[in-house]
């Protein structure tokens, strides 16, 4: 598995980044120029990869905060009265788009450590009207849910970013009842990865640096207890990686 750098640093490094680009967002500003990657014609991250259905559903607000790698609600296969947990659910784009999808009868949770996106994420769904939804402050490595609690677990972008990430993995598993589906977008990282890039502080906070390989995430997913397990890539993000959709079943 590829070299951490200390879980502390990383973490800071990453609420810092990620706490920039709600307040630019706040202020009028571009807040994808503070996240995954640059906001750029390339668009292979941010608001400009989900359809134009979804780009209806939610605020132009929690779109331009979101600094994902893809659309995992678009491949989740939610379903009324499910119950949804959100990992670094930032501006709240896909918890938005979940609660739709699970109806009034469902609840989604949008967990995060940033202060600055979770206040921004309750202004966005104020505005949207949406409120079977409840924001959680607290990390990925240590959710705030009891064991069994939710159907599905989505994330966009952010597990690449923890410092230890089997740690989250195992998390999702101990959160997901029986059948509970792992449905997240992710950067993958191609097995040659440099070792300068991997030690880039700035390429860990674009979403690049600490990336698991293929055979890295499809380990820890096994090791967590999860079946079923499906990595296809989507796109091209760097020249070393690529966003993937990665989707695994905790067994009945």
């Amino acid at each position: 598995m590829a070299e951490l750098m200390p879980d502390t640093d990383v973490r800071e490094a990453v609420r810092e980044r990620y706490a920039a680009a709600a307040t630019q967002a706040s202020e009028g500003c571009c807040g994808g120029a503070s996240g995954c990657g640059p906001a750029d014609a390339t668009a292979v991250f941010g608001g400009s990869l989900y359809d134009e259905e979804h780009r209806g559903e939610v605020p132009d607000a929690a779109l331009e905060l979101s600094l994902g790698c893809g659309n995992p609600t678009a491949v989740a296969e939610l379903h009324d009265g499910e119950t949804v947990l959100d990992l670094g659910s930032g501006g709240g784009a896909d918890v938005l788009l979940s609660a739709r999808r699970v109806g009034p009868t469902g609840k989604v949770y949008g967990l995060d450590m940033t202060d600055e996106m979770l206040a921004r994420a309750r202004q966005n769904a104020e505005q949207a009207g949406v409120a079977n939804v409840e924001w959680l402050r607290g990390y990925i490595e240590d959710v705030p849910l009891p064991d069994a609690s939710v159907d599905v677990i989505i994330s966009n972008c952010v597990i690449n970013l923890s410092a230890d990430k089997p740690k989250v993995i195992e998390e999702s598993y101990r959160v997901l009842r029986s059948g509970g589906r792992f449905a997240v977008s992710d950067v993958i990282a191609d097995p040659e990865m440099d070792d300068q890039t991997r030690r880039d502080m700035a390429q860990w906070t674009s979403c690049i640096a600490g990336a698991l390989t293929r055979q890295e995430f499809e380990s820890a997913l096994q090791a967590a207890g999860f079946a079923d397990i499906e990595i296809q890539e989507t796109h091209r993000v760097h020249e070393h990686a690529g966003s993937a959709i990665i989707r695994a079943r905790k067994p009945w």
